[in-house]
C-alpha cells in the first residue's frame, strides 16, 4: 500500500466499494435488464473500484428468472419465489455470510444497494402477509456483519445531503483503514484524530468529545480494543448528518485563526459568506473556499491539515449542493 504523504493514513491505494451489479449496467435483474446509475459509474467511478455483487445470480438463479418477494412465514421474514412456492431464505443467508466474508477480505470501504430489492434493499422493502418494511435478506446480513460500513441505497443518493454524507464516510473509512494497516503508533492516532477534528465536530460534537477522551486514555487499552472502540465511535459520528448549524459553528471556529492576520474587511466578507450559507442563500462550498484560500495564503498549517476542508475530491462537487 503506497503512501502519498508523511501521514500514515494517506495512500493512493484503490478505494473498493461493494455495489449491486445491476447499478453498473450489468444485465442481471429478474427481467434481464439493468438499473445503470450514471453518477455512480461515470462520476464516483473515477475515484473508487467497484466490487459488483448480484446475490440472486450468485446463488444460481438464472437471467431472466421468476420474481422473488419477502413474506412473513412462521414469525420471520422469508425470501420466497412465489411461482414455485420456494423458500430461498436459508440459501441466501448462507451465501451472504460467505460473500460478505470475501468482501471484508477485499477491504471494502462502502456499499451501495439496489432499493426495493428483496435481497439487496436496505429498508422499506415490501413484505407480504402481514404488511411490513424491513430490508432485503442479503442487505440484512451485510448490515449485521459490517455495522460500521458506509451503506446506502442508490435511490437515497439522489438526496444531495445523504450523497455527500455517504461519500464523506467512504473516504474517511478508507483513511482509517489505511492507518490501521500501517505500523501505527499512538502519536499517529493522535495526529489522525486532530486532522479530523472539524469534520467530526460538523457531524457530532458529542462523539468528538468521546473520541478525544478515548485517545487521552489510550494507554489503558490494548491496541486491538483501542482500534475497535475508536473505529466504532468514529464511523458512528460521521453517520450523523452535518447540519448548517454545526457547519457554521465549525466555520466560525476556523475563522478565529485569522483574527491577527486578516484585516477586518476580509474577515467580514468571510462572516457574511458563513451567514449566507446559514440562510441557504449560498452552498457550503462558498465559505469553505474562502477559508481554504486564506489558510493557504497565510500558511496556517493547522487548518491546512484539517480534512474538513477537503474530505473528498473537489471534482465530485458535492458541497456545491449542500
Amino acid at each position: 500500500m503506497k503512501k502519498t504523504g508523511s501521514r500514515p493514513w494517506e495512500t493512493d491505494a484503490p478505494i473498493r466499494v461493494g455495489i449491486s451489479a445491476c447499478l453498473l449496467g450489468q444485465l442481471v435483474r429478474y427481467d434481464g435488464t439493468h438499473k445503470h446509475d450514471p453518477f455512480l459509474t461515470g462520476t464516483l467511478g473515477r475515484y473508487v473500484e467497484w466490487v459488483p455483487v448480484c446475490p440472486e445470480v450468485e446463488i444460481g438463479l438464472g437471467v431472466p428468472r421468476p420474481t422473488l418477494r419477502l413474506e412473513w412465514r412462521e414469525k420471520e421474514v422469508a425470501l420466497i419465489m412465489p411461482s414455485e412456492d420456494r423458500d430461498l431464505t436459508s440459501i441466501m443467508r448462507r451465501f451472504a455470510a460467505r460473500r460478505i466474508k470475501d468482501l471484508m477480505e477485499a477491504d471494502i470501504c462502502g456499499y451501495v444497494l439496489k432499493k426495493n430489492s428483496p435481497s439487496c434493499g436496505m429498508e422499506r422493502v415490501k413484505v407480504y402477509k402481514p404488511e411490513g418494511q424491513p430490508g432485503g435478506i442479503f442487505a440484512d446480513v451485510l448490515l449485521q456483519k459490517m455495522p460500521y460500513l458506509p451503506v446506502e441505497e442508490e435511490g437515497r443518493l439522489h438526496d444531495p445531503r445523504l450523497r455527500e454524507n455517504w461519500i464523506t464516510r467512504i473516504f474517511a473509512f478508507h483513511r482509517l483503514k489505511t492507518l490501521w494497516a500501517s505500523r501505527w503508533t499512538l502519536q499517529d492516532l493522535v495526529a489522525f484524530h486532530t486532522a479530523h477534528k472539524y469534520l467530526l465536530l460538523a457531524h457530532s460534537p458529542q462523539h468528538y468529545k468521546t473520541l478525544g477522551q478515548l485517545v487521552a486514555q489510550a494507554k489503558d487499552f490494548s491496541r486491538a480494543e483501542l482500534k475497535s472502540r475508536y473505529e466504532a465511535e468514529f464511523m458512528t459520528a460521521l453517520k450523523r448528518l452535518a447540519t448548517p448549524a454545526k457547519n457554521c459553528n465549525v466555520l466560525q471556529h476556523m475563522l478565529g485563526f485569522f483574527k491577527k492576520d486578516l484585516p477586518e474587511d476580509v474577515r467580514k466578507e468571510i462572516r457574511e459568506a458563513i451567514e449566507e450559507y446559514r440562510q441557504g442563500i449560498v452552498p457550503l462550498i462558498v465559505p469553505i473556499t474562502l477559508i481554504a484560500h486564506y489558510a493557504r495564503r497565510l500558511q496556517i498549517e493547522y487548518l491546512l491539515d484539517q480534512v474538513y476542508l477537503s474530505p473528498h475530491p473537489k471534482e465530485l462537487a458535492l458541497r456545491n449542493h449542500v
